[in-house]
């Protein structure tokens, strides 16, 4: 059986997503992006025109303005939605692993 489509969000698309609160080209995207995560997270600009059309498809986001080939977007309501879910799994996740753990726990110290 198929993957639902954007039940859960990727790493990359949680990010994407999260920088268009705010209207912003892709290439801002990319920027927005390295910069927020010191780094950790980078996305490929074929990666990010291909999620930013599946986004936009979705209803997820809207392009706001197009000067040429230059494109902004901003994201939409069915956008906050998921991104709202995404962040309310990634927190339960985090209790999990805190319940289970300890805030901070070392997982190695506790399979002993």
């Amino acid at each position: 059986m198929p993957r639902e489509k954007f039940k859960t969000l990727t790493e990359q698309m949680f990010y994407i997503l999260l920088c268009l609160h705010q209207e912003c080209r892709g290439v801002d995207i990319l920027e927005r992006v390295r910069a927020m995560t010191a780094g950790r997270v980078s996305i490929g600009s074929g990666t990010l025109y291909d999620l930013l059309e599946q986004f936009a498809a979705e209803g997820m986001i809207r392009e706001t303005r197009a000067e040429g080939r230059r494109r902004s977007y901003i994201i939409a309501e069915k956008g906050r939605q998921m991104l709202e879910r995404e962040y309310q799994r990634l927190c339960l996740q985090t209790a999990d692993y805190e319940h289970l753990l300890g805030k901070g726990g070392n997982y190695e110290s506790r399979q002993a």
